[in-house]
């Protein structure tokens, strides 16, 4: 089972990345870094995705049916998979990490468009993030 950096590494071997990290959307620290960051600052974009990350994992409106919103429960999936954002350039895609203490935390990939594969990115960061050795 892989840890951080050999999960992030791995994250970067897919077409189109241009950087990884995994992110706690409590503190909005990065826990691991590699390759760009967009913006070229690690601590800043953490900070940023991990605002959104918060906003869509604490939301009742999209949590799964017949689950309630607020905040992870140890031991609980978060109600969303993953969250996917477009610019002109690039995909973010962020997808939660479900631990057995908090799962409070999610792997930040950033591919470039042109060069990307978005279907093929959400299937290798799932079956990474379940992979996932935390600790």
């Amino acid at each position: 089972m892989p840890g951080i950096d050999e999960s992030l590494l791995e994250a970067m071997r897919l077409p189109g990345a241009r950087g990884a990290s995994l992110v706690d959307w409590i503190s909005g620290l990065a826990l691991g870094a590699v390759g760009d960051a967009p913006g070229g600052d690690w601590e800043a974009t953490a900070a940023e995705t991990a605002e959104l990350g918060r906003h869509v994992a604490e939301s009742g409106s999209l949590a799964a049916a017949g689950t309630a919103g607020g905040t992870v429960a140890p031991g609980k999936e978060p109600p969303v998979e993953d969250l996917i954002a477009t610019t002109g350039d690039a995909y973010h895609l962020l997808r939660f990490v479900s631990t057995p203490f908090d799962s409070t935390v999610f792997l930040h990939l950033w591919l470039d468009r042109n060069d990307g594969n978005l279907a093929l990115a959400r299937i290798r960061l799932a079956e990474m993030a379940d992979r996932l050795v935390l600790g």
